[in-house]
């Protein structure tokens, strides 16, 4: 019978399995307490070669998390970093999209069977990301998702780079997970600060009560990372919420009085004092003597 308009059989990807302790299995996974005995592989494996970091957030994602999860995977690919994360809902899905628009390096660390996407509106995702990047997992083929698999699949987030950025994570989440293991693995972890009444960003702004390192512009991600931005690109804007960032646009000028911001922002007053509070807590605006604001 013949079927016509029939959609192309799509290549079989080729599963790889490296063993503990042979030539292709990523030596960071040896500081786990207890390393896979085995990672099984979808992709190009060189791209755990070069710097990584690794970007995870809530599945519950705003708008802001996700513009600056963009923001931020957009300047580290250009710089040649490759972006790992959990192929999740909401931040994680971010960071692999723009990492792939981007003509970049990202690497998918699964809770699944390697050939399982998880969720399974992410198999285009999967797809993508086995083509052009990596997928990994230390389950084997079909294996589906079971409980514990997650916080397990955290681990190795955490494990594979030297740097993990949480951006919007709520008090019990997979993010503030993987950030306690990169802690517990002696490696940076860093977060983005939010709206202090955003039940999105609880997590993520006790992280950095708690000491965790401050990523108040792009080029701070990669300053951890001791990368320069690329020659020639223009200063990055700090990574603000909404409210900061348009008092932070509105001092763009030079010296602004503050009874002025209200028209410029369109916020109210006391949210412009309560905005211009947070940037000069973040050290990035100042009052002169004579009550006018501006950029430090």
């Amino acid at each position: 019978m013949l079927i016509l308009d029939a959609p192309p059989r799509k290549t079989k990807l080729d599963i790889q399995c490296w063993a503990r302790g042979s030539a292709a299995y990523p030596r960071e996974l040896l500081d786990l307490q207890i390393p896979p005995s085995e990672v099984y592989a979808i992709g190009d494996a060189s791209v755990l070669t070069g710097p990584r970091v690794s970007i995870v957030g809530t599945r519950d994602s705003t708008a802001y998390g996700e513009r600056i999860t963009r923001t931020l995977t957009r300047t580290l690919v250009r710089s040649g970093v490759t972006v790992i994360s959990g192929m999740a809902r909401g931040i994680d899905g971010a960071a692999h999209r723009t990492a792939l628009e981007e003509g970049g390096k990202t690497v998918a660390v699964l809770g699944t069977g390697i050939d399982v996407p998880y969720p399974v509106g992410h198999r285009q995702l999967h797809r993508a990301i086995a083509e052009r990047g990596l997928v990994v997992s230390e389950n084997p083929p079909g294996k589906t998702a079971h409980k514990g698999a997650f916080p397990k699949r955290n681990r190795i987030i955490a494990a594979l780079a030297p740097v993990t950025i949480v951006i919007e994570a709520g008090f019990r989440s997979g993010a503030l997970n993987t950030a306690s293991q990169a802690l517990e693995l002696g490696r940076i972890v860093a977060a983005v600060p939010g709206p202090i009444d955003s039940d999105q960003s609880r997590g993520s702004n006790q992280l950095l009560r708690d000491g965790a390192v401050l990523i108040a512009a792009a080029d701070d991600a990669l300053a951890l990372l001791g990368i320069s931005p690329p020659k020639g690109a223009d200063p990055a804007a700090p990574v603000l919420p909404e409210s900061e960032q348009k008092v932070w646009d509105a001092l763009a000028g030079g010296l602004t009085e503050m009874d002025s911001l209200p028209a410029t922002t369109t916020l109210t007053m006391a949210e412009c004092l309560a905005a211009v509070t947070s940037l000069e807590i973040l050290g990035l605006v100042e009052c002169s003597l004579a009550g006018e604001l501006r950029r430090r």
